[in-house]
């Protein structure tokens, strides 16, 4: 019959009862059983969610709601000194491009009349794909790609919010209003709908506001995302295309000047570059500072527990 070892004694365990002769040493805790460690797993688990997943929508669309408001807003008031200043910086411009011999506004606009119905399609490309791709390529972002959802919509609000200063700063003109260099505005000459056909285009929003180029800027950042994201070679063709028709679009219908989509394009890309550094990473930085924050913590809070306990101990009684 086999042979069945005794039960150990009530209150002990098996390897407390085991006659082994030795004295059991203490069990070192893992990681991931310490109740700090835990908070500190879930607080990563927790940070790298709130930077891979999109923000809740109602939160989203509040948010753009007041950030366009504050955009065209802005646009509207920010020219209180009159126009002066807008034509001469034309006239700055103009003249540097011609030192630099880049100065093909002229030359674009020009071709394009020679061509009634490409310029009618030009002006209707200049009012609507600016806002048609850009919002949906948002909308896209947040449904189907949430991890990168939040940096690139950073990315567009840091480059547009700087983009306001440089309306405020340096009012600029555009070429469709200097008239007497040569320039025409395809949307007057065929009686075209476009961006500003309309009679209260001039009182809706700033005209002035040509430095720098958000048409340029934010297409380079919808080529960028369908080049990053796409997974078809014509969608990340589309991806190159769509940039370089915005900036073609806007010289040649004398919206813009060469500088001013420069100076858009590189405004997108530094902050394409700053919003990725912070989403990420940041996220690893905050990491580690919240665990040497809460390693302190909990050093100081056992250090006051054991003082406590201390003092406690000495100004009790003794227990009979």
């Amino acid at each position: 019959m086999a042979q069945t070892a005794p039960a150990a004694p009530r209150g002990q365990t098996e390897e407390t009862a085991a006659p082994t002769g030795r004295v059991p040493l203490p069990r070192r805790e893992s990681a991931q059983s310490h109740p700090s460690a835990g908070r500190l797993t879930r607080f990563a688990r927790v940070l790298r969610a709130g930077y891979s997943g999109a923000p809740p929508l109602w939160r989203e669309l509040v948010l753009i709601a007041l950030f366009y408001s504050a955009y065209t807003l802005t646009r509207i008031v920010l020219v209180q000194d009159g126009t002066g200043s807008a034509f001469q910086h034309a006239n700055d411009i103009l003249r540097l491009e011609r030192g630099l011999g880049i100065d093909v506004e002229l030359d674009l606009n020009r071709w394009l009349l020679d061509v009634p119905w490409l310029a009618k399609a030009a002006n209707l490309f200049y009012a609507s794909m600016h806002f048609v791709v850009t919002t949906s390529l948002v909308v896209w972002l947040y449904r189907y790609r949430p991890g990168e959802y939040r940096w690139l919509r950073m990315a567009v609000m840091i480059a547009t919010g700087l983009a306001l200063i440089g309306f405020w700063l340096y009012p600029l003109a555009p070429p469709r209003f200097l008239g007497s260099v040569g320039f025409v505005d395809p949307v007057t000459a065929l009686h075209s709908w476009g961006l500003y056909s309309g009679d209260s285009a001039g009182t809706m929003t700033n005209q002035y506001a040509a430095m720098p180029s958000m048409h340029a800027g934010w297409s380079l950042w919808c080529g960028f995302v369908l080049v990053r994201l796409g997974t078809q070679k014509w969608v990340k063709a589309l991806g190159v295309l769509y940039p370089v028709t915005t900036v073609l679009v806007i010289l040649s219908t004398a919206n813009h000047y060469i500088l001013d989509a420069v100076i858009g394009i590189a405004l997108i890309a530094g902050s394409l570059a700053l919003s990725w550094l912070l989403y990420e990473r940041t996220p690893q930085g905050l990491l580690r500072a919240r665990a040497a924050v809460g390693t302190r913590v909990r050093t100081g809070r056992m250090r006051v527990m054991v003082r406590l306990r201390a003092v406690a101990g000495a100004g009790s009684p003794d227990r009979v």
